[in-house]
């Protein structure tokens, strides 16, 4: 499960890249902006699991 979890992570911060540089090609910053909140969120996603690894060792 930790795995997938992690998986899903760097999949939401890809996906966030992506939108957010889409966004500033085409210049429509609420797409960018939406694409920076999915990067943040795969980012958080990402430390809490880090934070799980840090705590089962």
């Amino acid at each position: 499960m930790a795995e997938e979890d992690k998986t899903r992570a760097r999949a939401e911060q890809a996906k966030g890249k992506a939108k957010k540089a889409v966004g500033r090609t085409v210049g429509n910053e609420s797409m960018a902006a939406e694409g920076r909140a999915g990067e943040s969120k795969g980012d958080l996603r990402q430390a809490k699991e880090k934070a799980k690894d840090a705590f089962k060792k």
